[in-house]
């Protein structure tokens, strides 16, 4: 008798700028389990990282 092996799903996310489908096994980080993000790669987390950037120095400019 023949067995056929199932193909075993990775389960993912997605990267929080590009949207790439990411394992949760290299996504994972223990000391974020309030809150987080994931992230593809460094170029990923850098946008996202200057993007909140962004959005506090307009937060805090007298003109808003």
């Amino acid at each position: 008798m023949t067995t056929h092996d199932k193909p075993i799903e990775l389960e993912s996310v997605q990267c929080e700028v590009c949207l790439k489908e990411v394992p949760i096994s290299e996504a994972t980080i223990p000391e974020a389990s309030d809150y987080f993000v994931h992230f593809c790669g460094l170029e990923c987390y850098e946008k996202w990282k200057q993007q909140g950037d962004k959005s506090k120095a307009q937060a805090n400019s007298p003109d808003s």
